[in-house]
């Protein structure tokens, strides 16, 4: 273990469902993002970093046990890490840092975990109910209801809701001057959806022409379930302006949440500890804001615009100003920031720390992301149920179980390959198609050019799934337990 003495800080802020592309730093001329922009230009931005899963759940359980969701079946939205599994807070505790997670996430830690994990957990400052949301805005039969669409929040500027409570949190956490080295954890729960943002923020972007999404009539062989759910959610009845009404106000949440980052990062700041903290910047998962047609994610949908994450990292073990091309997934946080804390793990994991990449952006640290979601027909039992808003998506999985099964992806620089248990294969040319709009295996008349692409990702996608299939644990059974001979009473 390092000194102590010699241990950053570790502040991990982390919005939920932000798309890369929705930041300045990221190449998006239209956003207002000046604070994650600023965390960019004095640290490390990651072009080529991926989540595993595209839903908030596996991709939270992901990230802090270091494990793949096929792994220990971390799928689902119930089944979440365990009090008997290892995970990233519960080490940096027992490491020595004091740990802080603002707010309560219930979508990450089964009961008592994060108890155990942290010092400091839940509000300080607490969302206002009546805040939380203002609610549908729109008839269940229309395409807008679908859509998640709210608007323009009334009355007050800054409403009390989850993400501000949780930003308050943080910052009086901070002011209480907490012994380091310290991790400061605040999982923000927008740009999630419902799309609804107050007025001041809505302004920034109230003029602006948005760009248009990719449209579904431009793509060929894309999977069966963006066919059903813009059929039911009626979504191809949204028109242009509507479409770009939606994006402004997800612009407009995106650049909420950036105000709500440089509030944490001046309390820092005001600690004196920004020349000794790391801060890691990245999301669950992105959000198809119209892209074919759709909205929110989808459990297997493996989309580009789904997976890509907008990890930025700044501190004193990062070079500055720079920008690093090489593949990074989300199961590499966990090793990284424990060897940026001077600690080891005590399980089997398959994350690669990436800190020898934040010295040298040169540095190669994968050729290559994988990342997976779905389920199979059998697990339909155990899927979602919902109501309101998210009824729909959670009925047509009961109903279709095929449409969400499980489905597999790899992404090199030039090729991104899917495998689906119930459907066909995908291959996209990522040179030539950097939207994944086109499907190169759709046309049978050209499937001979790509024998030899397929061989290779397919090859690479099977030895990912043998290495990453289960882990063994590090603790050893007897292979012969004393047991009571003759006839006993277990539970007598």
């Amino acid at each position: 273990m390092a000194d102590p003495a010699a241990r950053p800080n570790l502040l991990v802020f982390m919005p939920d469902q932000l798309r890369a592309d929705a930041l300045g730093c990221f190449g998006n001329s239209l956003a207002h993002t000046p604070n994650i922009d600023a965390l960019a230009q004095r640290g490390m931005r990651f072009r080529q970093a991926y989540a595993n899963h595209p839903v908030c759940s596996p991709s939270r359980v992901n990230l802090m046990t270091g494990w793949y969701p096929h792994t220990r079946g971390h799928r689902t939205l119930t089944h979440l890490v365990q009090l008997h599994e290892p995970n990233l807070l519960r080490y940096l505790k027992e490491g020595g840092y004091q740990v802080a997670m603002a707010g309560h996430r219930g979508d990450m830690f089964a009961p008592g975990v994060t108890e155990a994990s942290t010092h400091f957990c839940g509000w300080s400052t607490r969302p206002l109910r009546h805040q939380m949301s203002m609610g549908p805005q729109h008839a269940e039969v229309t395409a807008l209801y679908h859509a998640f669409f709210h608007g323009i929040r009334p009355g007050a500027d800054d409403w009390v809701d989850f993400d501000e409570a949780v930003t308050r949190t943080a910052i009086e956490w901070l002011h209480g001057k907490p012994n380091g080295p310290w991790c400061l954890f605040v999982p923000l729960i927008f740009p999630h959806l419902p799309f609804e943002v107050e007025a001041r923020w809505y302004a920034l972007h109230a003029n602006k022409a948005m760009p248009a999404p990719i449209a579904p009539e431009h793509t060929s062989g894309k999977p069966r379930f963006m066919a059903e759910l813009r059929a039911r959610a009626h979504l191809g009845e949204l028109t242009r302006e509507q479409w770009m009404d939606i994006t402004r106000v997800y612009y407009a949440m995106v650049s909420r949440v950036d105000a709500q980052l440089g509030r944490v990062l001046r309390a820092v700041d005001a600690n004196q500890a920004t020349d000794n903290t790391d801060v890691f910047f990245f999301s669950d998962h992105g959000e198809y804001l119209g892209d074919y047609g759709l909205i929110e994610k989808w459990p297997s949908g493996l989309d580009h615009c789904l997976l890509r994450n907008p990890l930025i990292v700044a501190g004193p073990h990062v070079r500055a100003g720079t920008v690093a091309d090489t593949f990074v997934e989300m199961v590499d946080l966990l090793p990284t920031l424990l060897e940026l804390a001077g600690l080891q793990t005590s399980h089997s994991h398959f994350g690669r720390s990436f800190v020898p990449t934040l010295a040298n952006p040169q540095t190669v640290h994968r050729a290559y992301a994988c990342a997976e979601g779905g389920f199979r027909v059998e697990d339909e039992h155990l899927l979602e149920r919902a109501t309101g808003e998210y009824q729909l998506k959670a009925d047509l999985q009961h109903e279709l179980p095929e449409l969400v099964g499980k489905a597999y992806c790899l992404r090199n620089h030039d090729w991104t390959y899917v495998w689906r248990q119930y459907e066909a294969e995908e291959l996209y040319d990522r040179r030539q198609d950097a939207g994944e709009t086109t499907n190169l295996l759709a046309d049978s008349a050209r499937a001979g050019e790509f024998v030899a692409v397929l061989g290779d990702v397919r090859a690479k996608l099977f030895r990912w799934l043998a290495d990453t299939t289960d882990v063994i644990p590090w603790t050893q059974d007897p292979r012969f337990p004393r047991i009571p001979h003759g006839q006993h009473t277990p539970f007598g």
